[in-house]
């Protein structure tokens, strides 16, 4: 539902929602930092990316700590496009709370935050290249 209401009102995927909103948070990330958040492999990542940059959201810049890696930030498109999209994030969010006792939201926020704690620890799921 949400990649579907993503693509129509803003052109976009939710996972491209996703990186958007985390560089948005997180000026000057690289690829590999994006790659462990999400748990996804480098080279997903890196694709996703170009995707990004080729759209004019998202652009590379020259690492001083390591010629090897570039940083990643928004472009003031990319800013506009993740602010805009996520109303319709928020949106949908709503729903959810208007469906469920608060409570229950609560919980099912503790549970999805427990499991991924677990996953992480146990290293379920973690990229591999």
């Amino acid at each position: 539902m949400l990649n579907d209401l993503q693509r129509s009102r803003h052109g976009i995927a939710a996972s491209q929602f996703e990186f958007l909103l985390h560089l948005r948070g997180h000026p000057g990330a690289r690829v590999a930092d994006l790659a462990e958040f999400f748990a996804i492999g480098v080279g997903a990542t890196s694709k996703g990316i170009d995707r990004l940059e080729g759209r004019g959201w998202v652009r590379r810049i020259p690492n001083p700590a390591d010629r090897r890696s570039s940083l990643l930030e928004l472009t003031d498109a990319g800013r506009a496009l993740v602010d805009d999209a996520e109303t319709t994030f928020a949106a949908i969010t709503e729903l959810i709370q208007a469906a469920l006792e608060p409570a229950q939201f609560d919980a099912a926020a503790d549970a999805l935050r427990t499991l991924r704690t677990a996953l992480e620890r146990d290293k379920i799921g973690n990229p591999v290249g």
